[in-house]
């Protein structure tokens, strides 16, 4: 079975390296050290001359949470609708209560604004908040949601096999299950040996250097790791390697 590949990326190169290292669809992002917020419309439109891909991108107003106030709904809710004018194929999202349950309102909203236009629905793994997997998930059947992006509510994919199993097994045929969360070529073949999933989610990080990020005095650097990060086309070419290994 072919197994569709989604690469995490904050930027148009980002998005060219994902094309031409065989990815099957990109998640747009800015702001990828914070989780991921909205990207700028020139981020969109510019990758999509670029790449014949699907680009779906996150609609996001600020780190942290995902329980927000109106103020910030409606701001995502303009940019949700920006973003389908300029091509999106999908909007990626996520709305909690103060509990962490699926906040199934506005989830509601959004669905009805991405089949309005005839695009995909995501979730993210702001489901990974909540308290019963089982529970949440449910709810965005209910919702309508297209797919949703799991570690199985634990930090990383391979902690989180045994829930993304039941989901996998029990709501497959529902809604769509992309396994995210420290998936890489390493620990591909049990992630998919275990759950049965069909679709993963990665940024495959790289750390890049500029010059003009930190002298003695003043430094924009946020990790020690490097300047900024971006997809690294060695970890993504190597785990495509794998994969069609495995697809033989």
């Amino acid at each position: 079975m072919k197994i569709k590949v989604e690469v995490c990326a904050g930027s148009v190169q980002d998005c060219i390296v994902a094309q031409a290292q065989g990815a099957d669809r990109i998640e747009l992002n800015n702001a990828l050290f914070l989780g991921g917020l909205t990207p700028s419309v020139a981020t969109l439109t510019e990758a999509k001359k670029h790449v014949a891909i699907p680009i779906i991108t996150m609609v996001r107003a600020r780190a942290g949470g995902f329980h927000y106030t109106d103020v910030e709904m409606k701001t995502m809710f303009e940019d949700a609708k920006i973003l389908i004018e300029y091509g999106t194929d999908g909007i990626v999202f996520g709305f909690l209560n103060a509990d962490n349950t699926i906040d199934e309102i506005w989830t509601k909203v959004f669905v009805d604004l991405a089949r309005e236009h005839g695009i995909e629905a995501i979730y993210h793994r702001a489901f990974d908040r909540t308290p019963d997997a089982q529970a949440a998930i449910e709810a965005l059947i209910r919702c309508g949601i297209d797919r949703v992006l799991t570690s199985g509510l634990e930090t990383t994919a391979d902690e989180g096999i045994p829930t993304l199993k039941m989901l996998q097994e029990n709501y497959g045929t529902q809604i769509e299950i992309c396994v995210g969360a420290g998936v890489n070529a390493e620990n591909i073949n049990e992630i998919l040996d275990e759950t049965k999933a069909t679709q993963v989610h990665s940024s495959f990080k790289g750390w890049f250097n500029d010059p003009t990020t930190s002298s003695s005095k003043v430094s924009y650097r946020y990790d020690q790791s490097g300047d900024y990060e971006g997809v690294d086309a060695k970890k993504l070419q190597t785990f495509m390697e794998v994969l069609m290994k495995r697809e033989g």
